[in-house]
């Protein structure tokens, strides 16, 4: 039960971390829109986040358990991750 509370506040952190980051990933994509051809900005920044919080989820539980984490333990950083969605969502997309 430690291990899930540890990978919960470590996805909780980095989340609140990449949120932080949104405006400066917004200014990046309009600065170089020219290159990347990005059509929807806050889809592009909720896809980084998420990609963001689902890799260091899974860093964080090789770690802790000192090996490669099992598909089980992947579908439970993803299950813990994915609840998470609708905060996300608001979060990024509640200024538009």
């Amino acid at each position: 039960m430690v291990e899930d509370e540890q990978l919960q506040t470590m996805i909780t952190q980095t989340i609140e971390l990449a949120i932080t980051q949104k405006d400066a990933y917004l200014k990046e994509i309009e600065t170089s829109n020219d290159i990347l051809k990005i059509k929807d900005k806050n889809e592009f920044v909720f896809g980084l986040i998420m990609g963001q919080v689902l890799g260091l989820g899974i860093a964080a539980l090789t770690q802790i358990k000192q090996g490669q984490p099992t598909p089980e333990d992947q579908i439970k950083i993803r299950d813990m991750v994915y609840k998470t969605v609708p905060q996300i969502r608001e979060r990024i997309f509640g200024d538009e």
